[in-house]
C-alpha cells in the first residue's frame, strides 16, 4: 500500500485540530454555560432550552447559507481563503469563549464558533477531491476520521485535567476554563497551518462576472435538476436517514448514562472509550477499503447500526451502556468516512463545495430530526423504549435506500 502524500495528510491533520473543538462542546462547553447560567439564577429548564435554541439556530443558519458559500468556493482561487475566513471565525470564537461571565454573551460567541467550525467542514470536505486521487478517497477519509479521534483526546485530556483539579493547581474554576478554551483554539490554529500553506484547487468554475449572481443561480439549477441524478439523490435520501440514527443514539447515549445514574465522570469517561475504540476501526475500515467495495462497508456499518438500535431499546444496565459505548465507536468513524468518500466520487469534481453544501445540510437536519422524533414518540407512547425503537426504523430506510441507489451507474 503506498504511503499517504504530505498534502494527504495534512489533510488529515485538519480533521485532527477541528475534532479538540468537538470533544469540548459535547463535555466541557455545556458545564461551563451550565455554571455561567446558575450564577445567574437561571434554571434547569431554562438552561436546557436556551441550549437547545442555541443549538438549532445554529443548525439552521449552517443549512441555509451552506449550500450558497458551498457553491461560492466551486469559483476558482476562492476555495483555500473562504475555508481560511471560516476556520479563524471558529477559532477566534472559541478563544474568546474564556473572556465573557454572562451566560448570553457565552451563549452568543458559542453559536458564532459554531457557526465557524460548521461551515469549515464543508469546504474540508470538499477538498478531498483535489487533496487526493479517487483510488484513495476511502483510505484517506478514514484516516482523517480515526486521527481526528485519537488525536483530539490530547487537548481534551489536558483541559480534562485543569477543569477537574483546578483547586489542586492553584486556579479558579473560570481561569482553568479560559486556558482550557485557549489551549483547544491554538491546538486547532496550529494543526490547520500546513494544510493552509500546502492546499492548491485543481477542481473548480471559472470565475464569472458575478460571483455570487452566478453562484445562486448554479445552486438553483442543481437543487432543480438533482432528481434527474437518481444516484446522488437516492443516496443524499439514505443518508439523511441512516446518519439520523447514527448521530441519535450518540446523542441518547449521554442521556441513557444519566437514567442509569452515571456521573459526569462517568459520562466523560465513556466519550473517552468511544473516540479510543474509533480510532483502530476507522483504520480498519481503511484498510477493508482497498479490498472492499465501500458499498457494502457501508451496508455493513448500516446493519450493525441497526442491531445496536435494536440493542438500545432494552438497555438498563451500566454494563450495557459500556458496551453501547464501544459498539458506537466500532462503526461510528467507518460509516461517517465512507459516506464522505462515496459521495466524492459520484458529484462531479467543480461543484464539490456546492454538493457537500447539500450532504451537511443532509447531515444536519438528520441529526436534529432524530432525537426530535425519539422525544415525540416517547411523550406519546409514555415508554422510552419505543421512542428509542424510532432509531432502527430510520436504519432500515436508510439501508433501503442506499441499496436502490448504489445501483445505479
Amino acid at each position: 500500500m503506498n504511503k499517504l502524500t504530505k498534502l494527504e495528510k495534512y489533510w488529515i491533520l485538519y480533521d485532527v485540530g477541528n475534532s479538540a473543538f468537538v470533544l469540548l462542546v459535547a463535555t466541557i462547553v455545556p458545564i461551563y454555560f451550565n455554571y455561567l447560567a446558575t450564577l445567574a439564577n437561571i434554571s434547569e429548564v431554562d438552561y436546557l432550552a436556551y441550549w437547545g435554541y442555541a443549538a438549532s439556530l445554529t443548525t439552521a443558519i449552517v443549512a441555509i447559507i451552506g449550500p450558497v458559500l458551498g457553491t461560492i468556493v466551486d469559483t476558482k482561487g476562492y476555495k483555500k481563503p473562504i475555508f481560511a475566513i471560516s476556520m479563524i471565525i471558529g477559532v477566534l470564537g472559541l478563544a474568546a469563549l474564556s473572556v465573557p461571565t454572562s451566560w448570553i454573551i457565552f451563549l452568543a460567541i458559542f453559536v458564532i464558533a459554531k457557526i465557524g467550525f460548521s461551515t469549515s467542514l464543508i469546504f474540508y470536505d470538499s477538498m478531498l477531491l483535489d487533496v487526493t486521487t479517487e483510488d484513495n478517497m476511502d483510505r484517506v477519509s478514514s484516516h482523517g476520521y480515526a486521527w481526528g479521534y485519537i488525536g483530539s483526546c490530547i487537548p481534551f485530556v489536558i483541559s480534562l485535567g485543569i477543569v477537574l483539579f483546578y483547586d489542586t493547581i492553584g486556579l479558579s474554576f473560570q481561569i482553568a476554563m479560559a486556558i482550557a478554551f485557549l489551549l483547544n483554539a491554538v491546538w486547532w490554529f496550529v494543526l490547520t497551518l500546513p494544510l493552509l500553506k500546502n492546499y492548491q484547487q485543481i477542481y473548480y468554475v471559472e470565475k464569472p462576472k458575478h460571483v455570487i449572481k452566478e453562484s445562486f443561480s448554479r445552486l438553483y439549477h442543481t437543487i432543480k435538476d438533482i432528481k434527474k441524478e437518481p444516484k446522488i439523490f437516492l443516496f443524499l435520501l439514505s443518508f439523511f436517514f441512516y446518519i439520523d440514527g447514527v448521530y441519535t443514539i450518540i446523542d441518547m447515549a449521554t442521556a441513557y448514562g444519566s437514567a442509569l445514574g452515571l456521573n459526569t465522570e462517568g459520562l466523560l469517561l465513556a466519550l473517552l472509550v468511544t473516540q479510543i475504540v474509533a480510532f483502530p476501526f476507522a483504520l480498519i475500515f481503511s484498510w477493508a477499503s482497498k479490498k472492499y467495495s465501500n458499498i457494502s462497508l457501508i451496508k455493513l456499518c448500516i446493519i450493525a447500526y441497526t442491531c445496536i438500535g435494536l440493542f438500545a431499546i432494552q438497555l438498563d444496565k451500566q454494563w450495557e451502556f459500556w458496551l453501547l459505548a464501544v459498539c458506537v465507536g466500532m462503526f461510528q468513524g467507518g460509516v461517517q468516512a465512507l459516506s464522505r468518500s462515496y459521495f466524492a466520487k459520484i458529484i462531479p469534481p467543480e461543484k464539490s463545495g456546492e454538493y457537500f453544501g447539500l450532504f451537511d445540510i443532509c447531515g444536519k437536519g438528520a441529526s436534529f430530526m432524530g432525537t426530535m422524533l425519539v422525544g415525540i414518540v416517547a411523550q406519546i407512547t409514555g415508554h422510552m423504549n419505543i421512542g428509542v425503537a424510532v432509531i432502527s426504523v430510520m436504519f432500515v430506510i436508510g439501508f433501503f435506500i442506499f441499496n436502490k441507489s448504489a445501483k445505479y451507474k
